[in-house]
């Protein structure tokens, strides 16, 4: 009898730029590819942890460089893209967020987040696939998105806005895209503690109000994240096209 071979989750001789890679979870998925072989580009609006992290990955004998990028350049954006060769794998990883009231909801905060959490990821896929299509690649789109993104929160619904954008962006990439071969997906994780939601989480009745949601009981870890996007990086998802990764603890379940 012959057993059929598990797919490969490495990524030798691959490509991988990973958008606002400066510390949590960026930094954990930049990690996670060059750990299964990919060479890994991380990009940040400044040098603030990516100079860093990049020469940690170097000095456990990873491949990894950093870059300055404002993706919010779109200009600047295009430019990068078409003066490298092209990437495999592209983590969309970049957003930002202003909880309020909707009713609170400035303009400028409007702004601050749909610029960042959808228009740039939008343009900086479409420049990663316009280089892939010209050198006849296939690749992977992975989109950050959120538990947001399939439910609602108090506090939420700018954030919501733009991660339910980001998930049906990423669906019609993957129809756009699938007869090339490149495929679009999203990691939705729940809260994942990090330097950037610490101070939320420090509040002792939000954090209870979100462990309460989460039926496993924990707040999520960067660690969570990093398998999911090794999978959707790797031939082991070839199969795997325009859906959600939802990380969440149960939250999205009930």
């Amino acid at each position: 009898m012959t057993l059929p071979a598990t797919p490969s989750f490495r990524h030798d001789g691959k490509r991988a730029l990973v958008t606002g890679a400066g510390g949590g979870i960026g930094a954990a998925l930049a990690a996670a590819l060059a750990a299964q072989g990919a060479s890994v580009t991380l990009i940040a609006r400044s040098w603030d942890g990516i100079s860093d992290t990049a020469q940690a990955l170097c000095d456990r004998g990873d491949t990894a460089v950093a870059e300055m990028l404002d993706v919010t350049k779109f200009s600047r954006v295009q430019q990068f893209f078409e003066e490298r060769p092209a990437f495999d794998i592209l983590v969309n990883n970049a957003g930002s967020n202003r909880p309020k009231p909707m009713q609170d909801v400035l303009e400028h905060d409007y702004d601050a987040v749909m610029d960042l959490n959808v228009k740039a990821a939008f343009f900086v896929a479409q420049a990663a696939v316009r280089r892939l299509l010209a050198e006849g690649k296939t690749g992977s789109l992975i989109h950050i998105g959120s538990q947001m993104g399939h439910v609602g929160g108090p506090n939420r619904s700018l954030y919501c806005a733009s991660k339910w954008a980001l998930e049906g962006m990423s669906k019609a990439f993957a129809l756009d895209l699938a007869a090339a071969g490149i495929r679009s997906n999203t990691i939705a994780p729940t809260f994942i503690e990090t330097p950037m939601t610490r101070p939320f989480l420090e509040d002792a009745a939000f954090r209870a109000s979100v462990l309460a949601k989460i039926k496993l009981g924990r707040i999520g870890r960067v660690e969570d994240l990093m398998g999911a996007v090794v999978y959707l990086a790797s031939d082991a998802s070839s199969l795997v096209t325009g859906t959600s990764i939802v990380i969440d603890g149960g939250w999205t379940a009930d």
